[in-house]
This record gives C-alpha cells, structure tokens and sequence, in this order.
C-alpha cells in the first residue's frame, strides 16, 4: 500500500544561522535540514555546521543539498562532508549537490587537487526552476547578490512549503516564490536597518513587509551580523507584518508551516 503524503508535516533543523563573522560561541554558518516523508534536504552548508548536521543524522542520508551561492559562510562544510564521505565509517559513499556553476572546481581549488570534490560529491550546475527530491519539491529562482544567487522553496506534495531567501539584495526577488501560507526563512543581515546601498542583503524592514504583501504564515529572521540588536530587529520586521516572527539559532527545530 502506498504511502499518504498528505500525512506528513515537513520539518526544520535550524544547522546553522550565522553570517560570515560573529562573537557568538557555538555559531555556525548558514544551514537548514528539511525532512519529511523519509526525505532529507540541505539548504547550505556553511563554517562549523557540519558537527551539528551530523548529530541529527547520517550525512550520507542526505537525498540532495541546495547551495544559495558562492560565499564560504554557505558552502566551505562541504569539504568536511566530503572527507567524511570519503573515509568515514562505513564509506565510501556519494551525496547529490545543487549550487551555482564552479561551485566543485571551488572546492578543488582550496585543496589544489583537481578531482577533490568529485570523489565523494555528485555536483550539478543549478538553473531556475523545480525539480523533486523524493517526497519534496524544490523550487530555485535567482536573486540579487552575487552574479548567481538562488533562494528556494521547498514544499510537500500537499500544503504550504518553506521559502529559503539564502544571501538576497531586494525582498521583490522572493515574491514568485512565496505561495499564501508558506514560511519565509529570510536573511536580515542589516537588523532594523538600513542596508548599506552596495551591501545585498535585507534588513527587518524589507522582510516583514515582503512576508505581508505575500500573506507568508509565519517569518523566521536568520543571518544577522555581529553587533544588530536581536530585539530591535524583531521589533522592525514586525511594523509590517502582523504575524509571528522569530529569529532562529542553531539547534531549533519546528514542524511547519506551524502555528
């Protein structure tokens, strides 16, 4: 008998949260584990998340990780998950990567060894649009940040989903994405704001009038840089938008979309 997916609820593990550089002891950088239904989806993989990842499950589990761009405070832990894959117990095994083109010859290169990131990861060049990642959809669109940045969404056959702003210069970008009644896991680098004109990043702001505008369920606020009040970031995000919004750290976890 085939399995009802209707039944199933897609949950969050927050890996990490942090930006490029911060204060904060047991920081890590970006990254967001979404299962449901036996399938298991990483967004990024950024500084010092690979200890956490591999306490909530078997790395070489992973169906697929989606990387947002090119920056190491999103994707420098996969060279960790490589030399795991390539040595730890059990292994060798293989995990399906999705990031911007070079993203490998990246990874090659901090090792000066052609061929590194092949002997464990399977990468793929990632374009716009949906593909399905066992019981998951997962949808990217381009955004403004580097010359290739995506945001995500990721969502059940059924309900709303997840939209992922990973490193984003203009709310606008993440409107196709959001569908009424999603969760908006966005970056707010630049707190209450404002945002440097040449930064690329979003502030509370942008992001609780983008999650009204979208009718987004719930705001979830990540990224923050080193020395943005927690408080007053909240605080601006909700002027906007009247629904629940949190700022995540490492370890939390929610069944969405959620109350």
């Amino acid at each position: 008998m085939s399995e009802d997916r209707t039944a199933h609820r897609l949950r969050l593990d927050v890996v990490g949260a942090g930006p490029a550089y911060t204060d904060r002891l047991g920081a890590a950088g970006a990254s967001y584990l979404l299962r449901d239904g036996g399938t298991a989806i990483l967004l990024d993989l950024g500084q010092g998340a690979f200890p956490r990842l591999a306490g909530l499950l078997d790395p070489a589990r992973l169906d697929a990780i989606f990387i947002s761009h090119l920056h190491p405070d999103h994707f420098v832990d996969l060279v960790s998950l490589r030399h795991y894959l390539r040595w730890g117990p059990g292994h060798p095994s293989r995990v399906r990567v999705m990031g911007p083109a070079g993203l490998g010859d990246r990874l090659d290169a901090l090792h000066a060894e052609p061929g590194f990131t092949a002997a464990a990861l399977d990468v793929e060049a990632l374009e716009p649009g949906v593909r399905s990642c066992g019981w998951l959809a997962v949808e990217a669109v381009r955004v403004t940040h580097t010359n290739d940045s995506f945001a995500f969404r990721v969502a059940p056959p059924a309900g709303p989903g997840l939209v992922y702003s990973g490193d984003c210069g203009r709310a606008d970008d993440l409107a196709v994405l959001i569908r009424p009644g999603d969760v908006l896991l966005a970056e707010v680098s630049f707190g209450a704001g404002p945002v440097p004109a040449d930064a690329g990043h979003l502030d509370g702001p942008a992001v609780g009038a983008l999650a009204q505008r979208t009718k987004a369920s719930r705001v979830l606020l990540t990224h923050l840089l080193m020395g943005h009040d927690e408080a007053a970031t909240i605080a601006a995000t909700r002027v906007a938008y009247d629904g629940p919004v949190q700022l995540v750290q490492p370890g939390d976890a929610f069944e969405l979309p959620g109350p």
